[in-house]
């Protein structure tokens, strides 16, 4: 119901609304609609208060817990079913203890803070409380295993295309998870499969983004940063999560419906290694060339100085500075 009061709140930002309005609007009574306002007040929002006028949402402040992002979706929206933590360890392994307790298609998990953030390849990612977004989808799609890969380019289109009408600033996309902002790494995305042997029975999608942090360990200054230390601006993080959910279920339902020719251009107009020199470290080796693309599987696709062509399904990439 928290939810709801602050959608009405937003909805009617330019104006005061009534107590009146927003009790029979709900079906509450006007004390409990003041309770809802007290209640948001004392998470930071400022709403002021006037006789004989009702409330006016002043400022909304960069708040994220599940009332802040039900209240911002549309009423379509498949992530109905929101998780919210102060801490965890990981969203990731709070989706994978709720699949075991059966969470249906469209579960989303949400933190504020993880202590052992995961990254591909069994890398930390680090995750601040009160900066950043780290979050977990739970997807059941009806897809064949092979397909899989193709949700983390789906989710990166979304992404990058909800920082951009979120901030208005654009990202670019290093193959195959990772968004690229003034050459370092501002967000990631971690797709693991559950499967039968011949098909999926579940997606969990996970997403890091780097919003408002000011510093980063020693370890990883050099290669990562967050839009606030790019832009000297501050961003509320529950509005990059209202378009990105827009955005990837109108990509992931259009994915469904006409297949990854789609998605294709979509990502490689954002891609950052098309038509660059670069270095695959594969499981088998490192293989130097220049990017050319992706399949219509969402393979990567390389050419090296000798004119062969390889087809590269999992590597780390590195662009090679020019000469």
């Amino acid at each position: 119901m928290k939810a709801k009061v602050l959608q009405l709140l937003r909805t009617c930002e330019d104006h005061f609304v009534s107590g009146e309005h927003i009790s029979n609007q709900l079906s509450i009574s006007r004390t409990m609609v003041w309770k809802y306002i007290d209640a948001l007040r004392k998470e930071g929002y400022v709403i002021k208060a006037v006789s004989n006028k009702g409330y006016h949402l002043v400022e909304e402040m960069d708040v994220v817990n599940e009332h802040a992002i039900r209240s911002r979706l549309e009423v379509d929206a498949i992530f109905q079913n929101i998780i919210y933590e102060d801490t965890v360890t990981s969203t990731q392994q709070v989706a994978y203890k709720l699949l075991g307790e059966g969470a249906p298609h469209g579960t989303l998990i949400v933190a504020n803070e993880q202590t052992s953030g995961r990254g591909r390849l069994g890398r930390e990612w680090y995750s601040p409380a009160n900066t950043g977004i780290w979050m977990s989808l739970i997807m059941r799609p009806n897809i064949e295993m092979q397909q899989t890969p193709q949700l983390t380019l789906v989710a990166a289109v979304a992404l990058a295309r909800a920082i951009k009408e979120a901030t208005n600033y654009d990202v670019q996309i290093k193959w195959p998870n990772d968004l690229i902002f003034n050459g370092k790494k501002i967000a990631g995305i971690l797709t693991e499969m559950q499967s039968d042997p011949d098909r999926v029975k579940s997606v969990i999608i996970g997403i890091g983004i780097n919003v408002n942090q000011q510093t980063f360990p020693e370890s990883i200054a050099n290669i990562a940063s967050s839009l606030s230390l790019e832009t000297r601006e501050t961003f509320h993080r529950v509005a990059i999560i209202e378009h990105f959910l827009r955005e990837f279920q109108w990509l992931y339902h259009t994915y469904l419906e006409k297949g990854f020719s789609f998605i294709k251009p979509l990502w490689e107009a954002r891609a950052i290694s098309i038509g660059e020199e670069i270095l695959a470290k594969t499981a088998n080796g490192e293989l130097k060339g220049v990017a050319e693309g992706i399949s219509d599987e969402g393979v990567l696709l390389l050419k090296d100085s000798e004119g062969n062509s390889h087809r590269i399904y999992s590597a780390d990439i590195h662009l090679l500075e020019k000469e």
